[in-house]
């Protein structure tokens, strides 16, 4: 049986323009996309906080996958919002709003449960919220952490110390290089090893992913896709299937990372097809091996 897995971070309401249309007050925020991935492989238990506007019959496709979200608070005020514009080629966004509501006030209160799970993923909240978080578990969890680069700029000490008692840190290739000032992101991922983690997951967009850890190095391409809807989210969700493997599989040896890192590639390269949570909660089974067997494809050589 898997591993369970608590899942820490921002549950939100979209509105997000690209150049193929446009959605409003769609699910969005790191914990949603994160349980929306992971709970494909391993169970998930979810806390965050949406307020007393929330459509909560809209998280129904959750529970269906098995996502425990006693930790949901639904507090007095407005749920998180946030809307961007996409560039036609998708790789720049300008962000038109972002209301925090109850967010703002957010306050992680772990439920006695959800303590005790082996597993534990820090997604980019405040880095004084993921040290409480740290502090209330109980046992000694497989701690997985992401941050992003208003952390970085405005508390980069408590970042530290979070960084210091996490065993995987994922990043994105521009959080790496500002973490660490080096151009290299083979640098940038020896040097936040240094910093605590013994593996370090650096994203790279569209180009796929690159894995340091103490096994030596993997590096593994983004899936080439002929339309992408969405990127929003992309990075949770490859999070999530990271994690969800590695919770799957109850190890984290080099072999499971490796395979960790083309499961949260795969259900990633799922979440850009459609808007929101749409094409991830979709998602089948056979779907899903399908798209693992297309990236052993992709990279399948010899030298003769």
């Amino acid at each position: 049986m898997a591993h369970e897995i608590l899942v820490v971070g921002s549950t939100a309401l979209d509105t997000v323009e690209t150049a193929h249309g446009r959605v409003t007050d769609a699910l969005g925020g790191s914990a949603f996309f994160f349980a929306a991935a992971a709970a494909r492989l391993a169970p998930v238990a979810l806390v965050g906080v949406v307020g007393e506007d929330f459509p909560l019959e809209r998280l129904d496709p959750l529970r269906s996958l098995g996502v425990d979200l006693d930790g949901l608070e639904v507090a007095p005020g407005r749920t998180f919002r946030w809307g961007g514009r996409y560039h036609e080629d998708m790789m720049g966004r300008d962000t038109l709003f972002t209301e925090l509501g109850v967010f703002e006030s957010f306050a992680p209160r772990i439920p006695a449960a959800a303590r005790r799970r082996p597993v534990l993923f820090l997604a980019n909240i405040q880095p004084r919220l993921q040290l409480d978080v740290l502090d209330q578990m109980e046992g000694s969890p497989l701690v997985v952490t992401d941050t992003m680069n208003l952390w970085i700029d405005t508390a980069l000490a408590d970042l530290r110390r979070v960084i210091a008692r996490s065993h995987i840190l994922i990043v994105n290739d521009e959080e790496a290089r500002q973490l660490t000032g080096t151009r290299s992101l083979l640098g940038a991922a020896r040097a936040l090893q240094a910093m605590g983690p013994a593996t370090v997951v650096v994203k790279k967009g569209e180009h796929g992913a690159l894995l340091a850890g103490p096994d030596g190095l993997f590096a593994a391409p983004a899936l080439p896709l002929e339309r992408v809807v969405d990127p929003t989210g992309a990075g949770d969700t490859f999070a999530g299937g990271f994690v969800g493997s590695l919770a799957r599989e109850m190890r984290v040896d080099g072999p499971a990372l490796r395979r960790a890192v083309v499961r949260g590639s795969a259900l990633a390269s799922f979440s850009v097809e459609a808007f929101s949570l749409d094409r991830l909660l979709a998602v089948t089974p056979a779907e899903l091996d399908a798209r693992l067997r297309d990236f052993v494809a992709l990279t399948d050589f010899t030298l003769d």
